[in-house]
């Protein structure tokens, strides 16, 4: 499917459940150089509900390309849907994603969004939330407004073995040390043989953290990435005694490796097993030849999660941002007062979070009114 175009620009819009669409979009994706996971068209439809729309902008320019994956979501809550006409906001998928390139310059990126906003416009879209990638030369510059999240820990993989011992923290050395002697081992599973045993680990942590919904991912949404996203993950597991005792779902792309998903028993805390696995991770990583492991970041700025992380990392600090647009000014205050009365009706003096955005889609407490 073809969008309107801002000037000279051709914008091509791709739907990730439409065949012939995800032919094309993974003919871009294997040509790109970093074949990001996050912009794979079997990975935004993840993220796309019944009513949701997985799709890509893409344009060739003189320079290169861009492709930018997207899920339009309808908006329909009751309290804030307008008879008559259907409203849409975008969100990109969970990770690291918005608009990539391979080489566009500035004129080329904004004709981009000149035909996007067009696109946009014809669809009746009020606001827009993308998640940036952490590596700004991979990314076009977002046209809205940016904000600084929580720092990520990236680990660079191309400094020597010997150089990336002495840059972990004495504690890493000696986690991964007493690890190995108390008989800790590492597999690699790249076809997802022990996902029982993921789910069982991953749940058991989520739970133990009191992690919000968001967290909980049904057991569907790991045999799609099993099913369609081949090359694009890997698991690895600490062993013990012949039991899986942590364990993490690696995702993969070209360049960098994404620590995704994961958890570890809390009856093995003592063994240190995550310690061996992450370290594992990393030399798997330069055994493929990849530039990054990306550790991310935690909860809550310099939690205990975020400060363990960079412990094998000190110095791979990267800032994680946000962008945020809003289209249409009149409707998006509507929908956020609308949502404001909603809220009230369940908790009295309820207001938006004002770091949520789009304030609308903030999730109401309390009984419904």
């Amino acid at each position: 499917m073809t969008g309107a175009a801002g000037g000279a620009m051709r914008l091509e819009i791709w739907n990730a459940r439409r065949t012939a669409d995800v032919s094309r979009w993974l003919a871009v994706h294997r040509a790109s150089p970093a074949r990001e996971v996050f912009a794979h068209p079997a990975y935004v439809r993840l993220f796309a509900g019944e009513h949701d729309e997985p799709l890509a902008a893409y344009a060739e320019t003189p320079s290169g390309f861009i492709l930018y994956p997207f899920v339009l979501r309808r908006i329909t809550a009751p309290h804030l849907v307008a008879p008559g006409r259907s409203i849409h906001d975008i969100t990109t998928p969970y990770g690291y994603g918005g608009a990539f390139h391979n080489g566009v310059g500035e004129a080329e990126a904004k004709e981009f969004w000149a035909a996007f906003d067009d696109f946009c416009r014809a669809r009746h879209v009020v606001s827009e939330f993308t998640r940036l990638s952490l590596f700004e030369d991979d990314r076009l510059p977002y046209p809205g407004r940016t904000e600084p999240k929580l720092v990520n820990v990236v680990r660079d993989l191309r400094t020597s073995p010997e150089d990336m011992w002495r840059e972990f923290d004495h504690k890493v050395r000696k986690n991964v040390s007493k690890a190995r002697r108390l008989g800790v081992t590492i597999e690699v599973d790249e076809t997802g043989a022990r996902l029982g045993d993921f789910l069982r680990i991953y749940q058991g942590t989520m739970d133990r953290r009191q992690a919000g919904r968001s967290y909980y991912f049904p057991p569907q949404f790991f045999r799609t990435i099993l099913d369609e996203l081949p090359g694009h993950f890997s698991f690895f597991h600490a062993v013990h005694d012949g039991r899986v005792v942590s364990t993490e779902l690696v995702l993969v792309s070209a360049r960098t490796l994404y620590s995704y998903l994961g958890g570890t028993e809390r009856s093995a805390f003592d063994l240190r097993p995550n310690d061996l696995l992450k370290f594992e991770v990393i030399r798997w990583g330069q055994e493929h030849r990849k530039r990054h492991f990306v550790l991310g970041g935690g909860y809550a700025a310099d939690d205990g999660i975020f400060r363990y992380k960079r412990a094998f990392a000190p110095h791979g600090l990267l800032p994680y941002s946000v962008g945020t647009r809003v289209f249409d000014e009149p409707t998006y205050d509507r929908l956020v007062d609308a949502h404001r009365v909603q809220g009230r009706r369940r908790l009295p003096g309820w207001e938006p979070d004002p770091d949520f955005f789009p304030a609308y889609r903030q999730e109401l407490v309390g009984a419904p009114g």
